[in-house]
């Protein structure tokens, strides 16, 4: 039960910590509060320090999973995010997905999630077989890269009047 997803804190401690802890923030994230409860207290098990997994334990300042979702959804599509979505573009499908950019930007993956990487079809032991499709069914692949420039950051208010979005009661 260790592993299972049961606090956002542990998740994110995790994944700063651990460089073979990769996780995504899934669509649900923005949209989907019922996620982070158990309504159906089903058993998660068990942590080793033995406490129970049932609902997601959330970040303090989320007084619920309502509001987690809320204000998850007004970072994701605030002013300051749009600005920067070029770079996240460049990371998961663009140039800095692979290669030199990709090391520059501490942004490299075990080389089965690659596509590509690795050709089933060639792998003629079925034991190795087998270890090789387990190791890419149970850590996902990266997706396909389909740019190979830089993506243009959006435009946007901020770009054009930075001062609006500064703290100005100093």
């Amino acid at each position: 039960a260790d592993r299972a997803f049961s606090s956002v804190s542990r998740a994110w401690r995790n994944c700063q910590r651990d460089t073979s802890d990769i996780k995504e923030l899934v669509p649900e994230f923005y949209y989907l509060p019922e996620m982070f409860v158990n309504f159906n207290n089903y058993n998660l098990g068990v942590m080793d320090d033995g406490t129970v997994v049932s609902d997601v334990e959330l970040p303090p300042w989320a007084k619920s999973p309502e509001e987690f979702v809320r204000i998850n959804r007004l970072a994701l599509e605030s002013e300051f995010v749009s600005c920067q979505l070029h770079q996240w573009i460049d990371l998961i499908f663009g140039y800095k997905q692979q290669g030199p950019e990709a090391v520059r930007s501490l942004n490299v993956f075990y080389y089965l999630t690659y596509e590509g990487a690795v050709n089933l079809n060639s792998i003629m032991d079925p034991v190795l077989r087998e270890a090789v499709e387990a190791q890419i069914r149970s850590f996902g692949q990266t997706p396909s890269q389909v740019l190979i420039e830089p993506h243009p950051p959006r435009s946007s208010a901020m770009q054009l009047s930075p001062l609006m979005f500064t703290d100005q009661a100093q």
